[in-house]
């Protein structure tokens, strides 16, 4: 019997998810989730507090959480979220303090690395170091509150 495969998001502790959401969606030409209908509906219902939101992009979003979706995958037109390629941003109280244990790696169109490092810096990140190995290189950035990722 074949078993259907799990589905996963990938979500990462923030101190501002809403800047990290920002960031994100930037770098890697993805949209940001609008809950929005569907906080609406909860706030009507009571099933929600006003301090649980704020005012995000035009639109109600969660206070302590947002994601970003590819633009190409299906989402639920009801709730907002997505049903695909997803990396969800939640609140954390604490700051980042080490090395990541798990990272991104994006991949730039051949010949495009060094632009794609510019574009990236003027959307906040920030290059680490270019690692050379094998033949292949990389460069090892940060986005704003210092996640490392690589850009290939």
């Amino acid at each position: 019997m074949q078993q259907t495969p799990l589905a996963w998001k990938v979500v990462v502790d923030a101190e501002d998810p809403h800047r990290q959401a920002t960031f994100w969606a930037a770098a890697l030409r993805y949209r940001i989730e609008d809950n929005g209908a569907l906080i609406e509906r909860l706030l009507a219902a009571g099933a929600v507090d006003e301090q649980e939101t704020v005012e995000f992009q035009g639109h109600r979003a969660w206070r302590d959480l947002v994601a970003v979706r590819h633009p190409d995958d299906p989402f639920d037109p009801g709730s907002g979220t997505g049903l695909g390629r997803r990396i969800l941003f939640q609140r954390v109280p604490e700051p980042k303090t080490t090395k990541n244990r798990l990272h991104l790696d994006l991949h730039s169109a051949p010949g495009e690395r060094d632009e794609e490092i510019a574009r990236l810096e003027e959307l906040g990140a920030t290059s680490l170091h270019r690692v050379s190995l094998g033949g292949i290189e990389w460069q090892v950035m940060t986005d704003p509150e210092g996640n490392e990722y690589c850009l290939h």
